[in-house]
Formats: structure tokens, sequence, C-alpha cells
């Protein structure tokens, strides 16, 4: 017969079995992650500079002036003799008729004295006429021949500052820059209008001192920045002898290894590889590097052998360079799996699942995506069945 107290005892220890229950699945945070895979890589700098005409010019005015039209505008394509702008030839015409009105008087005086030279020349011969007469007349013809001829000089001068009121391409190409507009009064020799030839375009970057040696031994391969995944490679033309005053860098111009256009004022990146330094890297997103005590780092993803889970180790890696949305890296071992994004809710130790290993726990997977899509790891499935 069983006391009260082991009747009571028995009780509690059923009640106690039923209403224990399974301790719930760990909740895995899902994240993306690429595998290092190491080739033969040659490291490289990178330089941002400018698309540039191999040549250009600034047009200007030989004479000065009021504009009074203007025939170009910036991007409009001309050809050589084409009128780019005129000026106000008002004086310039009433100087021209003035200097040939000079020149009429200069041709009188020459044949007035030319006449007289020859009338004293003949008086001579019975001595009329003394000897020092006979030279002044002969230098006289000879002075008012010089000066005619000069104001002839005089004529075609005033004639071609008239035609330069009227500013003329010198080259065909692509007008790229205009610095006046009508009605505003120029100085003779102000660069007004450039001019570039659209046919030998070329990049022109700036290049530290400390760069020189391995710039003037490097490949080179270019990009726009309207077509960052279209390379092209190209060649070093000029690297300037000495440096600017103000940035204390050197200019070089590079030209495209093959003929191909290039829209002049464009931002263009510059890859020069390094000749002598050569070694291995693997590339990963961009949005994998973080930062260990100020150095470069990423968040490795340790597994155990097949399991579709592990925990993130943070591990320091050395950058070699960077390819528009990539980062060559180099550190771990090959194969590690690299975490790629979300490495700001990384913690050392936390426990990640890897989505494209799915989850062998079932009922821990629909737990996981909650909590991953909740911390922003990875969005929404697109269908049911990717839910799945």
């Amino acid at each position: 017969m069983k006391t009260p107290i082991a009747a009571a005892v028995a009780a509690a220890l059923v009640l106690a079995g039923c209403s224990a229950q399974k301790p719930p699945a760990e909740a895995l945070r899902m994240v993306r992650a690429a595998e290092l895979r190491y080739e033969s890589t040659r490291e490289a700098n990178r330089y941002v500079g400018t698309v540039q005409a191999r040549h250009e010019v600034d047009q200007a005015f030989r004479v000065g002036g009021k504009v009074v039209s203007r025939h170009v505008d910036v991007g409009q394509t001309v050809r050589e003799g084409d009128v780019l702008a005129v000026l106000d030839d008002t004086d310039y015409r009433l100087a021209a008729d003035a200097s040939r009105q000079q020149l009429i008087a200069a041709q009188t005086y020459a044949r007035q004295a030319e006449s007289d030279r020859k009338r004293l020349e003949a008086l001579q011969s019975d001595g009329s006429v003394s000897a020092s007469d006979k030279e002044h007349s002969e230098s006289e013809a000879a002075k008012s021949k010089a000066a005619a001829e000069a104001a002839a000089k005089q004529v075609e001068l005033a004639g071609n500052r008239l035609a330069y009121t009227v500013l003329r391409a010198s080259r065909s190409g692509v007008v790229t820059q205009v610095r006046f507009e009508i009605g505003q009064v120029v100085a003779e020799g102000q660069p007004g209008v450039s001019i570039a030839e659209n046919g030998e375009p070329e990049i022109v970057v700036d290049v530290p001192e400390d760069h020189l040696s391995s710039f003037r031994n490097g490949r080179f391969k270019a990009m726009l920045a309207s077509a960052p995944d279209e390379t092209f490679n190209v060649v070093l033309r000029e690297l300037s002898p000495q440096a600017a005053a103000q940035t204390r860098t050197f200019r070089a111009r590079l030209k495209p290894a093959s003929p191909r256009h290039l829209p002049l004022g464009a931002t263009a990146t510059l890859l020069a590889e390094r000749a002598t330094t050569e070694s291995k890297a693997a590339a990963i997103p961009a949005s994998a590097i973080t930062q260990l005590q100020g150095q470069p780092a990423v968040w490795i993803v340790h597994t155990g052998g097949s399991e579709p889970a592990g925990n993130v180790e943070l591990t320091s890696v050395a950058v070699h360079g960077y390819r528009n949305d990539e980062v060559l890296v180099s550190g771990p071992p090959a194969g590690s799996l690299v975490v790629t994004a979300g490495v700001h809710k990384m913690a050392p130790g936390l426990r990640v699942a890897l989505p494209d290993a799915g989850i062998a726990d079932a009922n821990a997977r629909p737990a996981a995506l909650a909590d991953a899509r909740r911390q922003g790891a990875i969005g929404e499935p697109a269908t049911k069945e990717a839910a799945r």
C-alpha cells in the first residue's frame, strides 16, 4: 500500500514527464560565401585620367576688336577654312583705304622725282646743271621710289589685318571650348576657340614620382567609366621628363594599341601592370573586405567537412589590387569560404549556414531563413519553390 507521500511524488514525476519538451533547434544565420581560388596575377597600379586629343590648338584672332558674330558651339565639327567668328572691321577698312591713298601719293611723288632726275641728267651734258644738283635729283628719285614700295607694303599689311577680322579654322576637328560671346571685345592673340583632332585620341594620366621606374616598363590596359567591363590595351607614347610644379607628378600620354574611337573628355581608368612582380591572388567581391586592427580582413567560414554550416573567423588578408567591383587578395588557404555579404553583422565564432549547401535539419531551416531575412543577409525568395 502506497503512502500519501509516495503517491504525491509519483504524480509529480508523471506530470514532469508530460510537460518536458524537446529543446528548439538552433537558428543558423545564412550567409553568401565565395571560394578562394588562387591564380597567377601581376600586381597593378590604377590611375584615373581623361581622354584628350593628341593634337589640339587654341584659335585666336590676330587682331583685336569687338565680336559681331560667332558661328560655332562646343561639340561642333569643323573643317579647315570654316569661319568660326567675325570681328567688327570698320576701323580696319578705313585703315586699308588710307593706306591705298598713301600709296597713290607715294607713287606720284616717285614718278615726279624720276622725271626730275632725267631732265637734270640731260642738262648736265652742256654744263647747265652742277654735279651736286644731279646727285640731289638721283637721291630724291631713289628715296621716293623706296617710299612708294613701303606704301605698297602698308597696303598689303592693311589688307591682311582686314582679313584677320574673320577667324577661320586652321585644321579640321571638333570644337572643345569657346571662350567669347557676341559683343565681347577681345585682344589680339587672346585664345577664343579650341579645336581638337578626333582621329588620334589619347589617355592622359599623372604618375607619382615613386611609380616612374615600374611605369616605364609596365604593360597597360584601360577602360572608360561609360563602359567599365570593356578593357583595351594601350601603349605609352610620351612620359614627361619634368614634374609639374604644383602636383609634383609626371604627365603620361598613352594611345590605344589598335585604332579605336574614344569620346574626348571621357573619364578613363588606367591599369599599369608591374613587369617585375608576379604573385598568386584570388579575386573576391569588394563587399567581402572588412578590417582587423586597421588592416584588410575577411570572414572565413570553417565547416566540418561536408556539413552545410560552420563558424566564422576574422582573418587578415593582403590586398594586391582592384578590378572594378572585385579585390585581389592572398593569405587564407585556397578553397577557404569567404563571407561576401553582411560582413558588418558577423561576430567571431558565430554559427552560420550556407544557402547553396542547404540545411539538413528541416525544422531548423525555416527559422534560419527567417532569421537571415531579419538580419538582411539574404533577400526574400522569388518563388515558393525557392523557399522550400
